[in-house]
């Protein structure tokens, strides 16, 4: 864990002065907006400033067609209500790949799919032109499209994006931004991450905030917000398990059960448009044993080891080739690492957010249908090359006989 080092400040002064240091050091300035409670935040803070330096900036907002209809309400207002400083608002309803945690039949889902009917359609000023981004391909991940983006926006000059998430968010949020082995634009800097593409840096300035900060914020500031926010406090949800972005993805699956409730109209179509939807409304909250999302056992008779076998061999074959490809390089990855003959059966906190190696996690990530096995400390890969990487690490995991 990374030391917590006080600044003397509050945390909206210390934002205040890393976003007017922004506008300082880097003529492009463009901020990637979800429509949630942080990177609304960070709108308005970087709006007011913008005004105040009678400067311009760049919004990108990626459009998941299962939304909210009160989040496009609200996304739609704050474009309008700061159209004065914002120079350029990409509102993107582009085919992107995203994870459905829902379904062990079909992990991945096609927003904008080209050959179904859509929940919803775009607003008359979305890109939808597949051909507007030189960059673009159909369906590729919305990760590798943001990268994309960034190198496209920098346009060989400096740029930053800025981005509302918080350590506080997940430990893929904290690592993100505390990762001691990334490239920053400066060592003091740590809330900044240099992009491989040389030109553009992502920044993060609201990384030390708290749930509580972000709320006092709107109170404080009487800005307006997501209302969808007001209807998950009122269903009893907690502020820290509030999410808005898409919707059968892991963590945001908790929360599938309020749209049927809040939005039923989108509910009613995004419930057919994947495959798990209703089992993931019915069963995805936090405080439910599936998913493995609280304690879960095994059958008496059979080890972790053959548990995770056991789990693989219920997959559907595709889903099961993906995964044991993904725990052959976990454990190929561990043979270097201490662990020649096999990983322990289970240890103390492995269930934890720390990669602590045991069968009992890889059975969790499987049950949690973790696709990309971020429980395993795995990232998303390219869509582009994914079938030429499952090719190369199953002839490995062939040689081997690992799995």
């Amino acid at each position: 864990m990374m030391k917590t080092i006080p600044l003397g400040k509050s945390v909206f002064n210390a934002t205040v002065e890393r976003t007017n240091w922004l506008f300082d050091t880097f003529p492009s300035v463009c901020l990637f907006f979800s429509g949630g409670k942080n990177s609304s935040v960070l709108l308005h803070i970087t709006a007011d400033i913008a005004r105040s330096l009678k400067r311009k900036f760049t919004v990108l907002f990626i459009d998941w067609e299962v939304q909210y209809s009160d989040t496009i309400t609200h996304v739609s207002r704050m474009k309008t209500c700061y159209s004065d400083v914002i120079e350029k608002f990409y509102w993107v309803a582009l085919p992107m790949t995203a994870l459905n945690s829902t379904s062990q039949h079909q992990p991945l889902w096609l927003p904008w799919d080209r050959t179904v009917e859509w929940v919803r359609h775009p607003p008359l000023d979305a890109i939808t032109d597949e051909s507007f981004f030189p960059f673009y391909y159909y369906g590729m991940d919305c990760e590798e499209f943001v990268a994309k983006f960034g190198k496209w926006f920098a346009n060989n000059a400096s740029a930053v994006i800025l981005m509302g998430i918080r350590t506080e968010d997940s430990l893929n949020c904290y690592r993100t931004i505390t990762s001691g082995r990334k490239m920053r634009f400066m060592d003091d800097k740590p809330w900044t991450t240099a992009s491989k593409f040389g030109f553009c840096y992502y920044a993060y300035p609201l990384y030390d905030w708290k749930i509580k900060d972000i709320w006092l914020y709107y109170f404080r500031e009487k800005k307006p917000f997501n209302p969808v926010y007001e209807q998950m406090y009122k269903a009893g949800v907690s502020p820290k398990n509030m999410r808005i972005s898409v919707p059968y993805a892991g963590a945001q699956r908790q929360n599938l059960w309020l749209l049927a409730v809040v939005d039923p109209g989108i509910w009613s179509k995004a419930s057919k448009r994947v495959m798990g939807a209703s089992t993931g409304a019915l069963y995805g909250r936090k405080k439910s044993p599936f998913y493995a999302q609280k304690d879960f056992a095994k059958p008496k008779n059979l080890s972790w080891k053959a548990y995770a076998l056991l789990l693989i061999k219920t997959l559907p074959p595709t889903t099961a080739e993906h995964y044991r490809n993904k725990i052959f390089v976990y454990l190929s990855c561990y043979q270097k690492k201490g662990f020649p003959d096999s990983i322990p059966e289970e240890q103390e906190y492995d269930l934890g957010l720390k990669d602590i190696p045991s069968w009992k996690r890889i059975c969790s990530c499987i049950l949690k249908n973790d696709y990309w096995c971020r429980t395993l400390s795995f990232s998303p890969t390219k869509i582009s090359t994914y079938a030429t990487y499952s090719k190369r690490i199953k002839a490995k995991r062939e040689k081997w006989r690992l799995l």
